[in-house]
C-alpha cells in the first residue's frame, strides 16, 4: 500500500471503490462483494462507507423470566453462543425460570473541574446552585422531559490532584441517553464557567452505569445438573467451586466474565445498542471493590444450585441505531420486548444462562467437547465447503478425534475429485 487515501469521504461510492482498487488492488470479485452487500442505510450511518458486514442471527429459545416465555434474537459469529444459552434456558426453566428486577435505571454524566485551587468554593456554590444546574440541565434537551424525569440529581466528587467531578444524574426514559447527557453536560459547563470562572477539562456521559443496574436470579433443582458420569450434587459443588476460584483468580474471572459476554453482547447486537458501552460498564462493575470479580455467583442451597447476577446496563429501546437498522424492530416483535426496562432483564437472563452452560460444561465434559462439535461448520466453511459439500464434509470431520484445517481441506479435495471423475 504506497498511495494514501485523502478526502475518502468527499467522493462517491464508484469513485471510492476505483481508489480503494488503485491502492490495494481488489478484484473484480472484491468490488461485486462490496456492492453487493451496501444500503443506504449503511451509508448514511458510518463515515467512509463500503458495504454492510454481514453477522449470522438466530433464536435462544424458551427463556422463562419473571414467568414469561420468551424467544431472543441474537447476533454472532460464534456457532455455541446460541446453544449454550439455549441450553443454559432449558436447565433453569425446568426449576421454575429466572427472576430478574431493575434495581435503577439512570444515566451519569460527568462535568470534571481541573487546576481547583479552592475547593470549598466550588463546593458551596454547588450545592448552593443545585436547581440552576438541573434547570440548565433540562433546557439543554427538553424533550427528554416526554419520556422521563430529565436530570434529577446532582453528585460532587473529588477525586484529588485538583480534579472535581460534578456528575449529573439523568433519567433518560427509553433511550440509552449518550447524546442527552453530552448535551446536558455541556450546557452545565458553560454556566460553571461564567459563574465560577472554573477551568472545565471535558463535559461527558460515564459508561460506569453504576444508576442503570439489573438483577437476575435463578435456581436448578441439583438432580436437573445429573450427566452420565457425575451426580447432580457433584456438578453443583464443581460449579460452586468454579466461582470461588474466579473469585481468587482474575486470569480466570476475565474468562468468566467473558462467557457472560457472550451472551449479552450477542442480544445487544441483536436490539441495535452499543456492545461496546454494555462491556466497558460491566467490567468496569467487576472492578467496583478494587480488585476485578466475577460477575455472576454460584452457591448450592437447600436442593439447589442458586445463581446471581448484578450489573450495569444502560440499553435503549429508542432512538439511535434502534430506529435506523430495520431488523431491530423485527426483534423486537420477534423476543415480545416492549420496554427497556424489559430489554434489561431479558438480556441480564442470557448472560446468566450463558455462564451457567459455560460453566457446567467446563467441570463436567470440559469445553473442547461441546464447543468443537459446533465449530465443524465453520471449520468446513473456512476450508472451502460449499453448501453441498457441507453435510459431507461436517459428517467425515466429526468421526475425526482431532478435526483441523488440513483435513476439511483434503476432504473437499477428495469430494471434488470423485465428482470430477464422473
Amino acid at each position: 500500500m504506497t498511495k494514501p487515501l485523502n478526502h475518502f469521504y468527499r467522493f462517491d461510492y464508484e469513485t471510492r471503490l476505483t481508489m480503494l482498487e488503485d491502492v490495494v488492488n481488489l478484484t473484480a470479485s472484491d468490488r461485486k462483494m462490496l456492492r453487493d452487500s451496501r444500503s443506504d442505510t449503511g451509508n448514511d450511518i458510518v463515515e467512509n462507507y463500503l458495504t454492510d458486514f454481514n453477522l449470522p442471527e438466530g433464536l435462544a429459545t424458551n427463556f422463562k423470566i419473571n414467568g414469561k416465555l420468551y424467544q431472543i434474537p441474537m447476533v454472532t459469529e460464534e456457532p455455541s453462543v446460541i446453544a449454550a444459552a439455549s441450553n443454559g434456558a432449558q436447565l433453569v426453566a425446568k426449576s421454575g425460570g429466572f427472576v430478574a428486577k431493575v434495581q435503577n435505571r439512570q444515566m451519569i454524566g460527568q462535568i470534571v473541574l481541573e487546576n481547583v485551587s479552592d475547593e470549598n468554593k466550588i463546593l458551596d456554590w454547588i450545592h448552593s446552585n443545585e436547581a440552576l444546574i438541573l434547570k440548565t440541565a433540562n433546557e439543554a434537551h427538553p424533550s427528554v422531559l416526554k419520556y422521563g424525569q430529565g436530570a434529577t440529581q446532582v453528585r460532587l466528587r473529588n477525586l484529588s490532584e485538583g480534579f472535581i467531578s460534578i456528575d449529573l444524574v439523568v433519567d433518560v426514559g427509553e433511550a440509552m441517553g449518550a447524546n442527552i447527557i453530552d448535551g446536558m453536560t455541556e450546557a452545565v459547563s458553560k454556566m460553571i464557567q461564567s459563574n465560577l470562572s472554573a477551568d472545565v477539562l471535558m463535559s461527558i456521559l460515564s459508561n460506569f452505569a453504576t444508576e442503570s443496574l439489573v438483577t437476575v436470579k435463578c435456581q436448578i433443582a441439583l438432580e436437573t445438573l445429573t450427566t452420565a458420569a457425575l451426580s447432580g450434587e457433584v456438578v453443583a459443588t464443581k460449579i460452586e467451586q468454579a466461582t470461588k476460584l474466579a473469585t481468587l483468580d482474575p486470569y480466570r474471572a476475565a474468562t468468566h466474565n467473558k462467557g457472560i459476554m457472550n451472551g449479552i453482547d450477542a442480544v445487544i447486537i441483536a436490539f441495535g445498542n452499543d456492545w461496546r458501552a454494555i462491556e466497558s460498564g460491566a467490567y468496569a462493575y467487576a472492578c467496583r471493590s478494587g480488585k476485578y470479580q466475577p460477575l455472576s455467583q454460584w452457591t448450592k442451597q437447600d436442593g439447589y444450585l442458586v445463581g446471581e447476577m448484578t450489573l450495569p446496563m444502560p440499553v435503549a429501546f429508542t432512538g439511535g441505531a434502534t430506529k435506523v437498522l430495520p431488523l431491530v424492530a423485527v426483534n423486537k416483535r420477534i423476543a415480545d420486548v416492549k420496554s427497556a426496562r424489559e430489554l434489561m432483564m431479558v438480556v441480564g437472563s442470557v448472560g446468566l444462562a450463558q455462564n451457567l452452560a459455560a460453566l457446567k460444561a467446563l467441570v463436567t465434559e470440559g469445553i473442547q467437547r461441546g464447543h468443537m462439535s459446533l465449530q465443524i461448520k465453520s471449520l468446513a466453511r473456512s476450508a472451502g465447503a460449499t453448501h453441498a459439500e457441507l453435510a459431507v464434509v461436517v459428517d467425515r470431520l466429526s468421526k475425526m478425534s482431532r478435526p483441523d484445517l488440513a483435513s476439511a481441506k483434503t476432504i473437499i479435495s477428495e469430494i471434488r475429485r470423485k465428482k470430477s471423475s464422473k
